[in-house]
């Protein structure tokens, strides 16, 4: 009996162990970004700007690209480089063929944005998030980006993307040297992101206040324990 046991329990462990290995995440090396993304395959999934990095990562759906596109324009100088518009592909492998699942763009405010003129925008990979959260065998794409105005991050804007289950669920901030200046705008879906990936998503806006790169409007935390959709000084 206790012999029984005891492979019953091997067994469960081995299956255990090789679920979790089979979602994963990397970076993909520039190599094999070049080796993987001819352009043949950038121009059959329409990819038009400068390919910046490329993560592969695999869950119970199969396996998936995040490829992360910038295009730059000269700002101040002709010697400084911005980026005036980004672009992230999800992209399906499976069989051999690479197909699209989503697309997500945006890009600078043109000149007369109410708290800044924005120079550059860009993904900010520190924050980016590709693991599975609520350990439910499929990774939910977080991703992070961000604008420079003036004053460089400190009245730029900030937008966290979430994909749960298809769908787009976002958080719009924009800083501001002025406390009446910062105002972040909430989904009404984001309340209803399963629990674990919401708590993620103010883990990384907590390291965002950290590193510098935007400050939330007072008791930002406390007004999202109450579902709020508007976060501000009021």
């Amino acid at each position: 009996m206790k012999r029984t046991l005891l492979i019953l329990l091997f067994l469960c462990s081995n299956i255990s162990f090789a679920q979790n290995k089979s979602v994963y995440s990397k970076k993909l090396s520039a190599q094999e970004v070049d080796t993987i993304f001819s352009e043949d395959l950038k121009n059959k999934l329409k990819i038009e700007y400068s390919i910046n990095k490329v993560y592969e990562f695999n869950d119970n759906l199969g396996k998936h690209y995040l490829v992360l596109t910038l295009k730059e324009t000269k700002c101040g100088n002709e010697y400084i480089n911005c980026n005036k518009a980004i672009k992230a592909y999800c992209i399906d492998y499976k069989n051999n063929n690479y197909n699209l699942k989503w697309n997500l763009n945006d890009f600078i405010l043109p000149n007369g944005n109410e708290v800044s003129e924005e120079f550059s925008i860009s993904f900010w990979t520190k924050f980016i998030n590709l693991s599975d959260v609520d350990a439910n065998g499929i990774i939910d794409p977080i991703i992070v980006y961000g604008t420079k105005g003036l004053n460089d991050f400190s009245d730029g804007r900030v937008k966290i993307v979430v994909y749960n289950k298809g769908k787009k669920v976002v958080i719009r901030h924009q800083n501001g040297i002025s406390d009446y200046e910062r105002i972040a705008k909430v989904d009404a879906g984001f309340y209803m992101l399963p629990y674990k990936i919401q708590l993620k998503v103010k883990e990384i806006m907590n390291n965002i206040e950290e590193n510098n790169f935007g400050i939330f409007p007072y008791k930002w935390q406390n007004n999202m324990k109450s579902k709020k959709l508007i976060l501000d000084e009021s």
